[in-house]
């Protein structure tokens, strides 16, 4: 963990940021007094294809043509 002042943190930001994307953190501090903590993003993993699979059914009608009268009132006619 490095720790900076808010004046060094401006001057150098590119610089700390490819220190949390190494996982480092940084702490940035106002008069000596830590106020705020850079860290990296967590990765989020990859989704896999079919994971939902089997936890979601549905009805056998889900997909049939509606009833022209909700069809008008889903349409606000």
């Amino acid at each position: 963990m490095v720790t900076v002042n808010v004046h060094e943190a401006k001057t150098h930001l590119s610089r700390l940021l490819a220190r949390v994307e190494d996982g480092e953190e940084v702490v940035i501090a106002r008069n000596g007094k830590p106020v705020a903590r850079l860290v990296s993003v967590p990765k989020r993993g990859q989704r896999q294809f079919g994971s939902m699979q089997g936890l979601i059914t549905l009805d056998d009608g889900f997909f049939d043509r509606l009833p022209d009268e909700e069809i008008t009132a889903w349409e606000g006619a």
